[in-house]
């Protein structure tokens, strides 16, 4: 009789317990939330075991059961958009109410400082904030986690993205595509890329593997690491330094917990800290593993990996990215020298830009060209709404099909001609000048790879460059360098992607 009444004690507890588990949904849905139309849309969250969990959304009704660890998702079918906020509805054993719920275009902002760089610093940007509309933002909370994370720190408002970036983005995608707009922002400055990286592709980048396997030795930081989340908002500012910087755990804790969420896309402003000189400059603590991130010359294939590896986590090889090139900047933020802004051949970020364009060899891949953007010796320029500008009329081209202007001119091929060259370029309609003058940025060289500015003349679509000290040039750099003067563009504005038809070694 004892052992009956305790095994009945028992199995009560556990129904108790099971009981007890709340109905939740997801951490990034809440109230004012906008949801991606055209796709399907994965909801899920948790109740407790076997519950039967009922989705209701815009005249769908779903119906699923909990697993044994109470985890359940359903997918609502593609959507057209709607400015009508409406009711999500999730229940079981409670009900959980989202709403004021949109269907719209939903994107994430993702980088280091010149995403998170504040709208109200850009005087253009600032400009347009009384005129927008129909633009919903989640910002995600700072913060970061030693393994991945389940929920997101933050929530829905019907407010515009604090990201200059972002809300120009936001703002000219939704004028062309006349939906609403969610924005999903995420960033922390002077983060690097393998910030964002999860810890499965340390199976498939050597120096990432190399990084953790230091990262987790070092016992001390991890728990410095949980003393400063464990402060909160009272860290200090070197403590947010420290936090931002180390491999992993801005992924674990402000991008893993948002997948699967149904977006169209990423934008990605980030670079500047990968931007390690090459070799013969300087070189800087090898002890700290910050001062190991990928270079220049790696960080092309390592975001290659990274958006592939996005992809696979999303479940969705047509989520599309948008790469922010580097802008102009005259000098790398830890060269001990003074360099040439403006030579082909000073190490620069030219270089990181050429890298950068590499991800242009994935499918459903933009980038965002800045190189008239930008200044000398300042890392966090103003000018962000030509960036954002520019990357809504990319994402209205490529990722929502749109007959929009978008593209500027590529170099197609190069021809010589007696001492001249000639560069033929896609997207080149009525090539012009911004200030009326020649084409200016142009360097070229023979075989002695002795290179010389250019004099270059417009001839319709094409440019003919020449030089009288070379008699017969056969190479060309095209705005490749820290901060070129540039000025060549296309009827629409849109400048001429930075090139080079040199096969010299990397960083000559």
């Amino acid at each position: 009789m004892m052992k009956q009444t305790i095994s009945y004690v028992i199995l009560l507890a556990l129904a108790f317990t099971s009981l007890g588990q709340e109905l939740e949904v997801a951490s990034i849905f809440t109230d004012h939330m906008v949801l991606q139309r055209e796709k399907e849309v994965p909801v899920w969250g948790k109740s407790a075991p076997r519950e039967k969990v009922t989705v209701s959304f815009a005249g769908q009704t779903l119906k699923t059961k909990a697993g044994k660890d109470g985890r359940w998702m359903v997918r609502l079918s593609p959507m057209k958009a709607s400015l009508e906020g409406r009711d999500l509805v999730v229940s079981g054993r409670q009900e959980v109410v989202i709403s004021d719920v949109l269907v719209g275009e939903v994107w994430i902002c993702s980088g280091q400082s010149n995403m998170q760089f504040n709208a109200n610093k850009s005087p253009e940007v600032r400009g347009l904030i009384p005129y927008a509309q129909n633009i919903r933002t989640f910002e995600v909370t700072r913060t970061v986690g030693l393994q991945e994370q389940e929920k997101v720190i933050g929530q829905w408002q019907e407010i515009h993205p604090s990201s200059a970036v972002a809300f120009s983005f936001a703002y000219f995608l939704q004028e062309l595509a006349e939906v609403p707009v969610g924005i999903v922002l995420t960033a922390w400055g002077s983060s690097s890329i393998e910030a964002w990286m999860p810890r499965s592709m340390t199976g498939e980048v050597p120096h990432f593997k190399t990084i953790m396997e230091e990262f987790d030795a070092d016992t001390a930081t991890a728990k410095r690491v949980q003393e400063i989340v464990a402060k909160g908002k009272s860290r200090t500012g070197k403590e947010d330094v420290f936090l931002r910087r180390q491999p992993n755990i801005l992924y674990n804790a402000m991008m893993h917990p948002l997948i699967p969420f149904a977006n169209r896309g990423l934008v990605w402003c980030q670079g500047e800290r990968n931007t390690r000189y090459l070799s013969g400059m300087p070189e800087v603590d090898e002890k700290n593993w910050f001062h190991r991130v990928c270079g220049m010359e790696e960080y092309g294939d390592v975001l290659k990996k990274w958006v592939q590896t996005y992809r696979q986590r999303w479940a969705d090889e047509q989520m599309h990215f948008l790469v922010v090139m580097l802008p102009g900047f005259g000098k790398g933020t830890e060269a001990k020298k003074e360099i040439d802004p403006e030579s082909p051949t000073e190490p620069s970020w030219a270089w990181m830009r050429e890298s950068q364009s590499k991800v242009l060899e994935l499918p459903n891949t933009s980038l965002i060209n800045t190189i008239d953007l930008g200044e000398a010796l300042d890392i966090h320029p103003a000018d962000k709404l030509p960036i954002g500008q520019r990357g809504a009329l990319l994402a209205a081209k490529r990722a929502l099909n749109l007959k929009v202007p978008a593209d500027g001119p590529v170099m197609q091929k190069v021809e010589q001609r007696e001492g001249q060259l000639v560069v033929y370029f896609d997207d080149a309609n009525r090539l012009k000048t911004t200030n009326g003058r020649k084409p200016s940025g142009f360097w070229i060289a023979d075989e002695s790879k002795n290179w010389v500015e250019a004099q270059a003349k417009i001839e319709g679509n094409r440019v003919v460059l020449s030089a009288t000290e070379i008699g017969s040039p056969k190479y060309v750099r095209y705005a490749f360098a820290g901060k070129p003067k540039v000025n060549l563009v296309n009827e629409y504005g849109l400048p001429v992607y930075p090139f080079r038809t040199d096969d010299g070694e990397w960083g000559q």
